[in-house]
Parts: C-alpha cells; sequence; structure tokens
C-alpha cells in the first residue's frame, strides 16, 4: 500500500504546521528554556546539557495547535506544554541509566557525558520543574492528566520487561506497550490543551483520540527504522539486541511459515534474547515476507483514523496543520 506521506515535500509540512503557531512557538521556546536553570553549578551545566539536545519540541508543538484550534494560548498553556515535555525529559534520563545507553539523539546521553548518579538526579529535578509548572496552571485536570502520564510511562517500561523475560510476543501486547511508552504522551499533549484554553471540554474525546493515533503511528515509524540503516544513532537490529520485537517481526513470527523462523520462535518464547546471525535472519524475512509493508499499513490506518478524529468545526488552517503534523511525524527520517 502506498502511503501519502509521500505526496508532498519533507519541508512544507513543517511551514504548514508552523504558519498559524509561529509566535506562540517563539513565545513557548523563550518560556521553556527558563526551566533549564539552577543555582548548583555542575546541576546547570548538566540541565543546560538537556536543553540543548531538546529535540524538535514534537509534543509541545501539538499542544501549541490544539490549544489554539480551540481557543487562546496564554501562560497556562505554556506551563501545561512545559510540564508535559519537562516530565518527557525526566524520563528519557533515566531510560538511558537503565538501559546503558551512550548515545541520545545522536550525542552522549548525560550518563555518558557526567555519570549516572547526575543524570538521575537531574532527571529527578526536571521531574520537580514538572510539578511546578502543573501547578502554574492551576488546573486539576492537567494536574491529574500528568501524574497519570507518569505512571503510564513507567508501567509501559516494565511492562516491556516483564514480557521479554516470558518471552510473550503478541500485537495486543506490543500495542499495549507503545500505548503507554509513546501514545500516552501525545495523549497527554492534546488532553492538556483542550483543558488549558477552557470550557471546551466537549472536543476532549476527539483529539485525545487524535493523539493516541499520532502516537502510535510515531513509535511504529519508529519501529520500523530498526529494520534499516538509518543515520537516527542507532544500528539496525538494536531494538532486537535488547530483546525488543517490534511489529514488522511480529508479524512474520506470527504469518510466516518460514522454516528459518522455527528456532527463532522457540529461542523466543523462552525468553533468550537472539544472536546476530538469528536478528539478521528476522530482519530480512520481516523485510522480504511483508512485515514492514503490514507495518507501513498499520500507520496508514491509524493516520486516516487521527484525521477522522478531529473536529469539524475547528478552522482550516489549524486543521491543515494538524494534518501536516501526522504526516511530518511518519515521514521523518529520524
Amino acid at each position: 500500500m502506498a502511503l501519502r506521506i509521500n505526496l508532498k515535500p519533507f519541508m512544507d509540512y513543517l511551514a504548514t504546521i508552523q504558519q498559524p503557531i509561529m509566535q506562540e512557538l517563539e513565545d513557548f521556546g523563550n518560556y521553556f528554556k527558563q526551566q533549564f536553570t539552577s543555582n548548583v553549578e555542575l546541576l546547570n551545566k548538566a540541565l543546560s546539557y538537556v536543553g540543548e539536545s531538546a529535540g524538535k519540541l514534537m509534543r509541545p508543538t501539538l499542544v501549541l495547535l490544539v490549544a489554539k484550534s480551540l481557543g487562546k494560548v496564554d501562560e497556562r498553556t505554556f506551563a501545561a506544554a512545559t510540564a508535559m515535555e519537562l516530565l518527557h525529559s525526566a524520563s528519557l534520563l533515566h531510560d538511558d541509566v537503565i538501559d546503558e545507553s551512550d548515545k541520545r539523539r545522536g550525542r552522549p546521553s548525560l550518563n555518558s557525558k557526567f555519570n549516572n548518579n547526575i543524570a538521575v538526579l537531574t532527571g529527578d529535578y526536571l521531574f520537580s520543574q514538572a510539578l511546578n509548572s502543573t501547578a502554574k496552571t492551576g488546573d486539576i485536570r492537567i494536574i491529574e492528566q500528568l501524574a497519570k502520564l507518569g505512571k503510564e510511562l513507567s508501567s509501559g517500561e516494565v511492562l516491556q520487561v516483564e514480557l521479554e523475560q516470558e518471552g510473550t510476543y503478541s500485537e495486543d501486547n506490543y500495542f499495549k506497550v507503545i500505548y503507554n511508552k509513546t501514545a500516552s504522551l501525545f495523549v497527554c499533549s492534546s488532553l492538556c490543551a483542550v483543558y488549558s484554553v477552557g470550557g471546551k471540554d466537549e472536543y476532549a474525546p476527539a483529539f485525545e483520540n487524535f493523539g493516541k493515533c499520532v502516537g502510535i503511528c510515531f513509535q511504529i515509524k519508529d519501529d520500523i527504522f530498526d529494520y534499516f540503516n538509518n543515520d537516527i544513532g542507532k544500528p539496525t537490529g538494536s531494538d532486537m539486541r535488547e530483546g525488543k520485537i517490534t511489529l514488522p517481526a511480529l508479524y512474520v513470527l506470527n504469518n510466516s511459515g518460514n522454516e528459518a523462523l522455527v528456532p527463532i520462535k522457540k529461542k523466543l518464547s523462552s525468553g533468550i534474547n537472539l544472536d546476530e546471525k538469528e536478528i539478521e535472519t528476522l530482519i530480512d524475512i520481516a523485510k522480504n515476507e511483508g512485515g514492514v509493508e503490514y507495518a507501513n499499513q498499520c500507520i496508514e490506518r491509524y493516520r486516516s483514523e487521527a484525521i477522522e478524529s478531529l473536529p469539524k468545526d475547528i478552522s482550516p488552517e489549524l486543521r491543515d496543520a494538524l494534518i501536516a503534523y501526522i504526516d511530518y511525524t511518519i515521514s521523518r527520517s529520524k
């Protein structure tokens, strides 16, 4: 199935996304930078390093788009977007320590640049900053969403470990994990945006589903990268080396009759990680027998559901920007 994401030049998406929120993005950037400071010199250095590699701020951008489609963006919206992104940043610092990662977005991770202790404590500091930002919104619903997000991120990581240890690999479990680990961030972004502009609660279910679909597309796209040489800072097959079996491989494990998969299935069901040759075999079969194509079809299905979720009465400019947002998400190369 040909994805529509290839029908439009990549940079056009950014222009369409940013145009209706140009001033809000600039104001948010200035607001967000203020969170990465401390009066402790070593912590300040660590925070500065994290702030320099903050990425594209995909989730705060979604907050601004959803909020502006429903009302006026103000400091409550900035505080909600900041809280969500700080919580995400804190979770990434802790994840890098747990996974013993030495790279984050193509740069040395904080734990490798400094050490594990500094990385964990910096994550704790950012978590506290996130709590402070939620308090500034003055909205208990936003506070509840951030608390729920923290629980979902943690439970998703633990569930993934549990499933790997059990050797339990199914699509249902895969989608449970990626909802908690990734889609929950986009759901939280969308709901906090709705609540931050006030008086628009009837739009919450529509944008909640939009956020869920965007997050699922984002993670499936990220997982597909693992089957090809790319420039995102991790080698082909790195997920499998960590015991993570993602959607393209799941598809062929459950649907292919290829005899080469028999010993691989047996090993996985015993909770044993694959060796390099087995990883290479599984990647080749996933690419050649429909696994990657199936994952792309899932992306297209969730993309369509996301667009269908958008309220019909928001401005055409914001609707186009939100559609461009999901297309940018799934057309990225890293």
